[in-house]
């Protein structure tokens, strides 16, 4: 197996700002993303360089690949939860030009070949197994390759769920579905229009008519004087959803800016389970139901 530039054993740090003039890199405002070239490696194709990303989510994006650079995703906080997060990445489907590996240590294990990206598949490691080492595979044309990916810090114990988010297709149990409607990155009520499929996952098309919650731009506006929002929500194809009548109440989780169905009963269900905690005191959260 090829050993990615000697193992990279050691590499003295080097000051952010140099490295920026090295490679003409820029980062976002809030240091969450990262877009750079490797043309400037050219004659020095071995040259290594460090990039740091401290937010919970951003994107990076390598242009003309030469050399390498290693990625070092750390949040913005010294507490001692941090190290029990694991980094997920989603490679666009037009990534291409490098191969991409964990690097602890100098110790380097293959993540993602060049010909994987392409599949855009989300894979998830420990935050403890180290950075990023993203190598430039040897091209005598670069002018078209980009290597892209979104990533996102998740808990360890949210990791499977991050790589494969789609929910078991079983009904939420009672409890499982207020925790749901407290807690899930976006609970909103309104109906089925269609439902399509797409490559592994069916997608939802939904009407929304009261939008509790959403953690980023799911569903769109229908404008200022209408009261109503239009989105996708995704969910396995195996669950045999159906467009049909009825208001439902959806809930469910974002991964890396797609919707993903978690809890969706029928709203005159969940009003009624509602009404029935709050009677007994047992609701996590309060919800306007009016």
């Amino acid at each position: 197996a090829k050993t990615p530039l000697n193992k990279m054993l050691l590499y003295p740090p080097v000051p952010l700002l140099l490295l920026c003039r090295i490679s003409l890199c820029q980062y976002s405002s809030d240091q969450c993303s990262w877009k750079g070239s490797g043309l400037t490696h050219e004659g020095h194709t071995r040259d290594v360089e460090q990039v740091y990303l401290r937010c919970s989510q951003g994107s990076l994006e390598w242009l003309y690949p030469t050399g390498a650079i290693i990625v070092n995703l750390r949040p913005n906080t010294l507490s001692p939860a941090a190290a029990r997060l694991s980094v997920c990445i989603k490679p666009s489907k037009d990534s291409t030009g490098t191969n991409i590996y964990l690097d602890r240590n100098g110790k380097l294990r293959l993540l993602l070949r060049e010909q994987d990206q392409a599949e855009g598949k989300v894979h998830c490691f420990s935050i403890r197994e180290g950075a990023l080492f993203i190598e430039a595979v040897p091209h005598t044309d670069i002018s078209r390759r980009i290597t892209a990916f979104q990533y996102e810090l998740v808990s360890d114990r949210l990791r499977a769920e991050a790589q494969s988010p789609g929910a078991p297709c079983q009904p939420c149990s009672d409890a499982e579905m207020l925790l749901a409607v407290c807690t899930n990155d976006f609970v909103a009520r309104g109906t089925i229009k269609t439902v399509g499929p797409e490559e592994d996952h069916a997608s939802v098309s939904v009407e929304i008519s009261h939008l509790y919650r959403q953690k980023t731009h799911v569903f769109v506006s229908g404008g200022v004087r209408v009261r109503s929002w239009t989105g996708n929500i995704k969910m396995p194809l195996q669950c045999g959803v159906k467009s049909g009548e009825g208001e439902f109440l959806f809930t469910g989780t974002v991964r890396f800016g797609e919707a993903w169905m978690g809890c969706a009963p029928r709203y005159k269900d969940f009003l009624r389970l509602y009404h029935e905690a709050q009677l007994q005191g047992t609701n996590p959260c309060h919800v306007e139901t009016d």
